[in-house]
């Protein structure tokens, strides 16, 4: 038997051509891709557990104010200032009835000794505290 020579040419195979090879860019912009989405998704569900937190602080500070105790009349305008803030800019007339409850609580509030806190008071904060949306 005889071997072939490996000079032979060959008419149906036609030379190796170069490819470009994009690969390698698009694995790494799909991977950039893939971070853009988990952060714009990670941002959107820290806003609805931001938000969520909101309206149960709101809600929370609702309960406290409807519950109020005027035993201490000291401690009752602190607390009726704190809690009341995260009302007041609901609406303008929400803001000049939170304003007038303010001065109505502040001799209540930076003296040692206090009286009760007075019928009229009372009932401007019932009035505050009837105006609030939870």
């Amino acid at each position: 038997m005889q071997t072939q020579s490996l000079d032979i040419p060959l008419h149906d195979i036609k030379p190796l051509v170069a490819v470009s090879d994009n690969s390698f860019i698009l694995f790494v912009g799909l991977i950039v891709a893939a971070l853009l989405f988990l952060a714009g998704v990670s941002y959107l569900l820290y806003l609805f557990v931001t938000r969520r937190q909101q309206e149960n602080r709101r809600k929370d500070a609702y309960k406290i104010l409807k519950k109020m105790q005027f035993d201490n009349a000291k401690q009752a305008a602190y607390a009726i200032t704190k809690y009341g803030y995260l009302f007041a800019d609901d609406t303008p007339r929400n803001r000049e009835v939170y304003d007038n409850l303010l001065t109505r609580l502040a001799p209540y509030k930076y003296k040692k000794e206090v009286d009760a806190i007075d019928a009229e008071t009372l009932s401007y904060f019932k009035i505050y505290l009837g105006m609030i949306d939870v």
